[in-house]
């Protein structure tokens, strides 16, 4: 099968492997749809720990997926049944485990994080994963690329939840990427009087404004004066920080109303710690800034109903689409700036029994970049 693997920085190669073999405990998983993720091509550019020449990565953790062989002792799943994945899986003893934060478990595995991910044409979900609920039969009628959009959906309903929002409050985005368009999305749901987004690119803020009609959109550098005349100076009650900036996560504090809440969705590099913050103005004007990583079972559940529910509107960000032969292709695109959420298929359906190679078979569906 064909599989994207990573060994190293800025060193990825789509390769042929074996399809990956099962226990009786197991399920062997027929990927449906991927989506790349800008951990993905964090991982590209820096490599990642463990990953080397010696012990290559297959990547991609954003996926759904059929049911082409179930273990003996595997109950519920069978042959044909589609599925969305939660990727994150805990060692299911800790603390953190058993009361629903398995995500946040020190020993944590994730799917094209630290085990072979969705990047392939055949995943194997071990019985860990299983046992844990990762595993979820899509509603009737939900397409498995909307599913595939479900995971990085439940990881900013994580961070949403810290957020608080209610009826006629002041939201900013910073960040107009897929991860800010669908933390807009929330703020709508729970009646945000007015949503700013902000990005340094004109372009994807026009994007942002054509997928979420009554958005207000304003570049970095002018953010100051923006949120003080469309608040009418009071400030801001929430700001999601959705991109890797220190410089942001500092400049929403003096803009945030009394009472505010900040939450950091996007993690800063490591070089570019640690950020400055004014802690009077938390102090004086009793802000709250919160920290979300990663998404429970119980978040991946939730919103997949959404989905399913017409709640939420995912397929509109789903601005390319690539055939697994094509994947090199979709990371490339990625430096443009401008493409949403990049999809990868894997049609025609190969027989998992009979691994071919499809390498110059024509991609159904592909997008050059």
């Amino acid at each position: 099968m064909l599989a994207l693997r990573l060994y190293g920085p800025k060193d990825i190669r789509l390769d042929e492997i074996d399809v990956p073999v099962i226990s009786d405990d197991d399920i062997l998983l027929k990927v449906d749809a991927a989506a790349l993720c800008g951990t993905d091509v964090r991982m590209m550019q820096n490599g990642y720990r463990h990953v080397s020449e010696e012990r290559p990565l297959v990547l991609g953790h954003e996926f759904a997926g059929t049911v082409v062989e179930a273990g003996r002792n595997v109950p519920l799943y069978e042959e044909g049944m589609q599925v969305a994945v939660a990727p994150n899986i805990g060692c299911g003893l800790c603390l953190r485990c058993v009361s629903g934060r398995p995500h946040l478990c020190n020993a944590y595995k994730a799917f094209g994080i630290n085990m072979d991910g969705a990047f392939a044409e055949y995943v194997k979900i071990p019985q860990k994963a299983i046992l844990q609920g990762n595993l979820m039969p899509l509603p009737n009628g939900l397409s498995p690329e909307d599913a595939t959009l479900n995971e990085p959906l439940s990881c900013v309903y994580n961070g949403f939840l810290k957020c608080g929002i209610v009826p006629g409050e002041h939201v900013l985005i910073v960040g107009a990427g897929p991860i800010g368009v669908m933390h807009a999305m929330f703020a709508r749901i729970a009646g945000a009087a007015r949503i700013i987004v902000c990005d340094l690119l004109w372009e994807r803020l026009f994007q942002c404004q054509s997928l979420l009609d009554g958005i207000d959109v304003c570049r970095a550098d002018q953010l100051a004066d923006f949120v003080m005349e469309k608040t009418r100076g009071d400030g801001l009650d929430v700001a999601v920080i959705a991109c890797p900036s220190p410089r942001m996560q500092s400049a929403v504090i003096p803009l945030m109303n009394y009472g505010g809440r900040v939450n950091f969705f996007g993690g800063v590099p490591a070089l570019e710690q640690m950020v400055p913050i004014n802690t009077n103005l938390v102090h004086y004007k009793e802000l709250c800034l919160t920290g979300s990583t990663r998404a429970s079972t119980e978040h991946f559940r939730k919103t997949l109903q959404f989905i399913s529910d017409g709640l939420i509107n995912v397929r509109k960000l789903i601005t390319a689409r690539f055939h697994i032969s094509d994947v090199l292709d979709a990371f490339d695109m990625n430096g443009n700036g401008l493409a949403l959420k990049k999809l990868i298929t894997f049609e025609p359906v190969l027989d998992y029994s009979k691994p071919t190679d499809t390498r110059d078979e024509p991609a159904l569906v592909s997008a050059k970049g």
